[in-house]
């Protein structure tokens, strides 16, 4: 095996693209380890972990693009780094045909070749964000910032130019909108229609967009405001402009807030200024349950929240506890006495919380990588519950989101069906643009071979409409073939996989 890196200086590559370039490489025969990325201390001491030699990148910084590939012999190499190119930039010549005019560098540039652009979607390092928000701010343009790590201190700055504008600053951190029918970022075909949604919880907003849309409602728009910006040091400043345009928006009939619990008084404001307007806020764990409060109703899980928007239009509610695949009753039955654990192993993060809030109340104690009690922080003990967001840092750090590349699960859910105690594992698959084009035929074969070998019960999540580029009903029957149970929201996964766990169907039946 030989490695081999190839660098594009001064090319910045956007996150889902740098992953889209892995995935290419790796679908090439005789290819073992690939990589993609900019050159970051991060990435670069990844590099050195994973043995690629520092002096290949000694030239190379944060600005700079790199592809690395480990293959059996030099023709598998080649081919990788031309589909890793392919992958990175489609359709561009080759070096020495390009054209001498560049790509623009910049907000202002884009804006000058594009006159009446109203919207830039903006995906750069974090600590470089804030100029080109402001450049597209400044020219008029509402902003969809996807970048992660932005110091708090110019998103408050940013939110608060934007609505000193009239303009909507969604993000930082907003991986998921819908603006007027057009999906940006990790969005789902969803038909249009009535309900506005408000997000601070990416994977949160899929799933309610996904409930509403399979249950019979539409969506007007999704506007995600970025996980901080509910805190008190952010103050909701893009929640309140995006909840006052949902209100003057013909279109939008009822307005849905989605969030993990909120600082109390920025929830308080936020509520507030419904004045009036139908409003469900959905606030994972926030202890809601179903109160009303006016015109305002609270939910603390999604399948709830979307639940409460239905009953706010006059449609009626599905049976959200049926399930397909093996009875709960086959299922327990085929586990030894001994296995009575749970496992959740996430890509989204929402998904993940609401299931930390389920399985704490019908098991108890759940450890994770994002406890809602620093109590429950992994390192775990042994025989515990465990639900993972394989989403976070410590797990995609030189290697793809597992979203996007669905083989990132596949050595964990191993390990926990090697686990002899480990009744139930939790898998959520999310669909829609930017996702892995066909998760199932990654995650299926593997949940088979686990159950077929007397491992444990493996229950799935389909998040996604049928209109996805993945179909999400074609997602579902190749998990059903597999022998995986298959529930109607990721909320009743969670209370499946307690009941299988303890023995006690009636936990998946009940109210949300």
């Amino acid at each position: 095996m030989s490695t081999t890196v190839r660098v594009f200086h001064d090319t910045y590559v956007d996150s889902v693209v740098q992953l889209g370039a892995v995935r290419a490489m790796r679908e090439v025969e005789g290819v073992e380890w690939a990589s993609a990325g900019m050159a970051t201390p991060a990435n670069v001491d990844a590099l050195r972990e994973e043995g690629v030699a520092g002096d290949e990148l000694a030239d190379s910084g944060s600005d700079d693009f790199f592809v690395a590939v480990r293959a059996a012999d030099d023709e598998a190499i080649l081919n990788a780094l031309s589909a890793a190119e392919e992958a990175a930039f489609p359709g561009a010549p080759a070096a020495e045909e390009r054209p001498v005019e560049v790509p623009a560098r910049s907000v202002r540039e884009a804006a000058a070749r594009r006159p009446g652009s109203n919207l830039a979607v903006i995906s750069v390092p974090g600590q470089y964000a804030a100029l080109p928000a402001y450049q597209a701010l400044t020219r008029g343009m509402h902003v969809l910032l996807f970048s992660d790590n932005v110091p708090v201190e110019k998103e408050i700055g940013l939110k608060d130019y934007a609505r000193g504008r009239g303009l909507l600053m969604m993000g930082p951190g907003a991986g998921t909108a819908v603006v007027s029918g057009v999906g940006l970022g990790f969005a789902n075909v969803v038909r249009r229609g009535e309900v506005g949604i408000v997000a601070a919880a990416g994977t949160g907003a899929q799933e309610s967009m996904c409930l509403l849309d399979r249950w019979g409602a539409g969506v007007s728009h999704v506007l995600g405001v970025g996980g901080r910006d509910l805190s008190s040091e952010v103050g909701g400043s893009a929640a309140l402009s995006a909840v006052r345009a949902l209100r003057e928006d013909a279109a939008t009939e009822v307005i849905l807030l989605v969030s993990k619990p909120p600082a109390a008084e920025v929830a308080a404001r936020v509520l507030a200024s419904a004045a009036g307007s139908p409003l469900v806020a959905t606030l994972i764990g926030g202890g809601g349950g179903n109160g009303a409060a006016g015109p305002v109703e609270v939910a603390d899980t999604l399948e709830g929240g979307a639940l409460a928007v239905l009953r706010a239009l006059g449609l009626p509610a599905p049976d959200t506890a049926m399930t397909a695949g093996p009875s709960l009753e086959d299922a327990r039955g085929r586990l030894g006495p001994s296995r009575r654990l749970v496992r959740g192993l996430f890509s989204g993060g929402s998904l993940c919380y609401e299931s930390l809030v389920l399985l704490g109340r019908a098991l108890g104690a759940v450890y994770s990588n994002t406890p809602l009690d620093p109590a429950f922080a992994l390192p775990a003990p042994p025989h515990s519950h465990l639900c993972l967001d394989l989403g976070e840092e410590e797990f995609t750090q030189g290697r793809p989101h597992p979203m996007i590349d669905a083989e990132a699960r596949v050595e964990l859910l191993r390990e926990h069906a090697a686990d002899p105690d480990v009744a139930v594992i939790i898998l959520d698959v999310v669909l829609g643009f930017g996702a892995h084009p066909d998760p199932a035929a990654v995650l299926a074969p593997e949940c088979a071979a686990i159950m077929a070998a007397d491992g444990p019960q493996v229950v799935v999540y389909v998040l996604g409409t049928d209109a996805d580029p993945q179909d999400r009903r074609a997602q579902r029957e190749s998990f059903l073939k597999a022998g995986c149970i298959v529930t109607e929201t990721s909320a009743r996964a969670s209370l499946v996989a307690a009941a299988i766990a303890t023995g006690r169907p009636s936990l998946a039946v009940e109210a949300l």
